[in-house]
């Protein structure tokens, strides 16, 4: 054992002078993650979706038919932006991405209303963007109800009734929705702490490969393997440790901007998004591992390395939830840590979810840890028979 030290160690000296002097090191475990750390924190900076613009084709011109489209103007997620005279300018401003929904309040619209009669509001929303196109009608729909129910309100009263017996007669059953883990709607909650740990992921990837792969490409593996004592576990364990190391600092600064810039709220338990990060960190490293040992190729190593890596987000339930997926995709998801980590976060960011809940997810990314025990022979392989060294 003490042998095993002395030849990790060996190796650790020989990947520091690597780092140091070459520069790529440094920009893919340092500049890159932060810089796109950043670039999400000011991306997400406002939160919530506000001042969608959208256009009001009043055909009406009335007290009403104005009121009623400030009243929408009013509302969070859209702005009225244009006032367009016909049908054929609002599909012309939605064909040119100007506006992603159109409201027609019709003609004699204030003298339906006045005499008692239905009248009715057409909104044409753009399906190219599912998650605008739902808050737009949410809030459209909401100007019209709270619109129409104030109409009526005034009606009732005007009839004898008090307001408490009019909105009784209204309302006789009263729906109140209640936003448990993000009552503000902010989508920097969840995808700020999304998108940052895919970059992290991605960058791990990258440079775990690149380490591994230019000692192929420049034909040193025999050198890195000897400096390891001829020990493949030691030689592997030396090269990744400074990576290790360097990608959970940085992780650290992950956490302070999703905390302190972004302001994700931290309900449940830190040590736990600590401890699942360090173990995101190492099951990324054995998955890059076992696809440069199995390829043996540096560049076909990062394209399948980052594939890999991008497919991660798909699965992860944040854009359609797992359990609405066919059930052989649910076990696809299960192939990727990133998985198991966005449940962590989401768990003890937003739910406050007790920390043993997430004991399952924990182990489940340490299984993927054990990946590599699978790839040293072949990566003993690739590391002594020149037929593997000097591809690209």
């Amino acid at each position: 054992m003490p042998g095993f030290f002395h030849n990790v160690g060996a190796v650790l000296e020989r990947e520091w002078g690597r780092l140091t002097h070459q520069p790529m090191y440094f920009v893919l475990t340092v500049f890159l993650p932060v810089l796109s750390f950043a670039f999400f924190a000011l991306l997400f900076n406002r939160g919530a979706i506000r001042d969608v613009p959208i256009a009001i084709l009043d055909e009406d011109q009335t007290t009403l038919s104005r009121k009623i489209a400030q009243m929408i103007d009013d509302t969070p997620t859209p702005m009225v932006a244009y006032d367009i005279q016909d049908m054929a300018e609002g599909e012309r401003l939605m064909r040119e991405g100007k506006i992603m929904a159109i409201v027609q309040i019709p003609a004699f619209f204030e003298k339906s209303i006045l005499s008692n009669s239905q009248t009715h509001l057409e909104n044409y929303v753009s399906g190219t963007n599912i998650t605008v196109n739902g808050l737009l009608s949410k809030d459209i729909q909401t100007a019209a109800t709270t619109f129409s129910a104030g109409i009526q309100l005034q009606l009732l009263m005007k009839q004898g009734l008090t307001e408490r017996q009019a909105m009784a007669q209204l309302m006789p059953i009263r729906f109140d929705r209640h936003v448990l883990f993000n009552p503000l709607i902010n989508y920097g909650y969840y995808l700020a702490p999304s998108f940052m740990p895919m970059m992290l992921m991605i960058f791990t990837v990258m440079v775990t490969i690149f380490a591994i792969g230019t000692e192929l490409k420049r034909s040193t593996a025999r050198e890195w393997l000897r400096t390891g004592g001829d020990s493949i576990t030691a030689a592997l364990t030396g090269k990744l440790l400074p990576i290790t190391a360097i990608m959970f600092l940085v992780s650290l600064v992950m956490l302070l901007i999703n905390f302190r810039i972004v302001g994700t709220p931290l309900n449940g338990s830190l040590a736990v998004i600590l401890v699942g990060t360090l173990l995101f960190i190492l099951s990324y490293q054995a998955i890059s591992v076992l696809i440069v040992s199995l390829l043996a190729s540096l560049r076909l190593s990062l394209s399948i390395g980052g594939g890999y890596s991008v497919l991660a987000f798909t699965f992860s339930g944040l854009t359609f939830p797992i359990m609405a997926m066919w059930e052989p995709m649910q076990w696809v998801s299960k192939f990727f840590p990133f998985t198991f980590y966005t449940d962590i976060f989401v768990d003890q960011m937003l739910r406050g979810t007790p920390w043993i809940y997430s004991i399952t997810d924990l182990l489940c990314m340490t299984l993927f840890i054990l990946l590599p025990m699978l790839c040293l022979p072949r990566l003993r392989k690739v590391c002594t028979e020149e037929k593997f060294w000097g591809r690209l």
